[in-house]
């Protein structure tokens, strides 16, 4: 018996998906609007390649004799590291301070693009994603954080987000470090720590917030319940401190770095606030920590509030679709000279997801293509098809030519069923003779199929097939699309 040849297992790779037709015109439509936003700001487009030089994408990678540890790594031919983007900034910044001379600052761009991350993938967390970012470069003021925060206001509600459902939340991390301070926190690990506890108060209220502030949390909320998650140590009277700042009793602490973010995000408000969008729409929240590892002024969140249906038809809170901040060393790294930055990141899959379940993305589906079906193999009659075909297109109507087993017509129209043609085109050496083509409604066609009982009711009504000349085929196909997208209103 002869051994079955091997065959290669077809399987995706953990952590990727496929992407189909609908998920992709949802996102395009999407990616369009939010283009629209920035462009109206005044930003232009640039594109970085997906891969860069290893250490140039920044110091939160570790130092490994095999830099993969986060993102995906090759070494090149003259034994460089190169990894795939893990965002979309620190290309950015390559970008600016490789051809600072030509850069007109402020620099204002936006782009969108796949960012890959080494991880262990999980429900909704990927390890391929898609980003659309605007930064602007080159300008120290706060008036480019408040104008980032009116930007993503403006792209929500370009989306269709009514006020109400999302919010832009902002907060500075100067005001964060000058807590830090003030409780004595200099360690960095104990910093991190104590962010991550104040970041968490959405998820675990004040009371979780308190235990990871001191020695720690059960996930199960009693001892030796689930995981243990260990705090950052601080005693009753520091944890306090922070409690009372992330509860907004805190304005004042005495320290000129505590002044300065405060001082910062008072300017932002009032600028907010006098181009009209109040305190719905952006609003200061002491809880926001984004970017431990670059952000080093303003830091702000786009958080959707509506409940919302998931795939599974469960109501949820989607939260954060968006974020981003000040990042005045990141372009400085390459440099050695202060070079100011701020910018916002949309996470464009998990938005298009929150806006496909809310109705507001993907509901105009796009056209399947009018079916030209072959009843003849000859040159003459494939001559006559094609030529139908790309009249078709010329006008700007989706057609298509059957490329299949054309001998089977049966065959034919079982397909533009599936495809969802609304029509298909008819012709035989009879019609050909005669200069004349049939087009039959096949949305129609499946109606009266449902309600017509006898082959003679059938034959009785030809309203969803008719007898045209090919010059009048055009014309013909365009009023019977527009009669069935009435029908469809």
């Amino acid at each position: 018996m002869a051994k079955k040849a091997d065959k290669t297992r077809a399987r995706l790779p953990r952590g990727f998906v496929d992407r189909h037709a609908s998920d992709i015109r949802a996102v395009d439509e999407m990616c369009a609007k939010i283009r629209e936003v920035y462009e109206r700001y005044g930003f232009d487009p640039v594109e970085t390649p997906i891969f860069e030089y290893t250490d140039a994408l920044g110091k939160f990678l570790p130092d490994q004799d095999r830099p993969n540890e986060g993102v995906f790594s090759v070494q090149d031919d003259d034994e460089q590291w190169l990894s795939l983007r893990y965002d979309l900034t620190a290309p950015l910044a390559r970008h600016v301070a490789e051809n600072f001379n030509d850069i007109q600052l402020p620099y204002r761009t936006y782009r969108a693009g796949y960012v890959f991350r080494n991880e262990k993938p999980g429900p909704g967390r990927f390890r391929q994603f898609m980003q659309f970012d605007a930064d602007t470069v080159g300008a120290p003021g706060v008036a480019a954080d408040a104008e980032m925060c009116m930007m993503m206001a403006d792209v929500m509600e370009a989306l269709g987000i009514a006020r109400g459902d999302y919010v832009i939340r902002v907060n500075n991390r100067k005001v964060l470090d000058g807590v830090m301070e003030a409780i004595g926190v200099t360690d960095e690990a104990q910093k991190l720590t104590v962010l991550r506890a104040i970041d968490k108060l959405d998820k675990f209220g004040p009371e979780g917030v308190k235990l990871l502030l001191g020695e720690g949390r059960w996930d199960g909320g009693k001892e030796g319940e689930g995981d243990f998650t260990k705090g950052a140590g601080l005693d009753e009277a520091n944890a306090q401190i922070v409690l009372d700042y992330v509860d907004g009793k805190t304005d004042q602490l005495d320290n000129e770095t505590f002044q300065a973010g405060v001082s910062e995000l008072a300017q932002i408000e009032n600028l907010c606030r006098a181009a009209g969008y109040d305190e719905s729409r952006i609003t200061i929240d002491p809880s926001v920590v984004r970017g431990l590892e670059y952000y080093t002024g303003p830091v702000f969140e786009a958080e959707l509030t509506a409940e919302i249906p998931n795939e599974k038809g469960e109501i949820v809170r989607f939260g954060s679709v968006g974020g981003g901040g000040r990042y005045d060393g990141l372009v400085s790294r390459f440099r050695g000279q202060p070079v100011p930055a701020t910018g916002f990141s949309i996470g464009v899959s998990r938005l298009a997801t929150a806006l496909k379940n809310l109705g507001k993305l993907g509901q105009d589906g796009v056209l399947p293509p009018v079916l030209v079906t072959v009843m003849d193999g000859d040159t003459e009659a494939m001559a006559k098809y094609q030529q139908f075909t790309q009249a078709l297109r010329a006008a700007g109507i989706r057609a298509e030519m059957y490329q299949g087993n054309w001998k089977k017509f049966g065959n034919q129209l079982k397909y533009a069923d599936r495809r969802g043609s609304p029509l298909a085109i008819i012709q035989g050496a009879d019609e050909r003779a005669n200069g004349e083509v049939q087009i039959k409604d096949l949305i129609e066609g499946k109606k009266l199929s449902a309600e017509i009982e006898s082959n003679e009711e059938w034959r009785e009504a030809r309203v969803a097939q008719l007898t045209v000349s090919e010059d009048e085929l055009v014309e013909t196909v365009h009023k019977m699309l527009a009669a069935q997208a009435g029908g469809a209103a």
